[in-house]
């Protein structure tokens, strides 16, 4: 006696065979798409909500930027803001030596690095 007679034999002594043979049941047929919706929603809350989240944070960060306020771009450049506009800042990252960068490219505060 293999193990798929023996499986079947538990299911018809249980009398849990199904109501009309050969068609299967609302679970069997659609449970792939089940699957395959909750390991959608397991995703939303735990990978793309919470970026979401930090993402609004970091553009709200960048918007509340100020003069005065030093800063690191993703280059690696230090200094201190001189000039805010709408989509770029002028940084001063030496004496008489200011350059022109884009908000977005604005990663960290130098204040909040050196508190941690």
């Amino acid at each position: 006696m293999n193990l798929y007679t023996f499986l079947l034999s538990l299911n018809d002594s249980t009398g849990m065979t199904q109501a009309t043979a050969g068609e299967p049941s609302f679970f069997q047929q659609y449970s792939f798409l089940i699957l395959m919706i909750l390991i959608f929603v397991v995703m939303y809350f735990f990978m793309i909500r919470p970026q979401q989240k930090k993402q609004k944070e970091i553009v709200k960060w960048r918007e509340s930027l100020q003069k005065g306020d030093k800063i690191v771009t993703v280059g690696g450049i230090y200094g201190t803001i001189d000039e805010v506009k709408d989509t770029f800042l002028i940084v001063e990252i030496d004496n008489n030596v200011k350059i022109r960068v884009d908000k977005s490219s604005v990663v960290k505060d130098i204040t909040d690095a050196q508190r941690k």
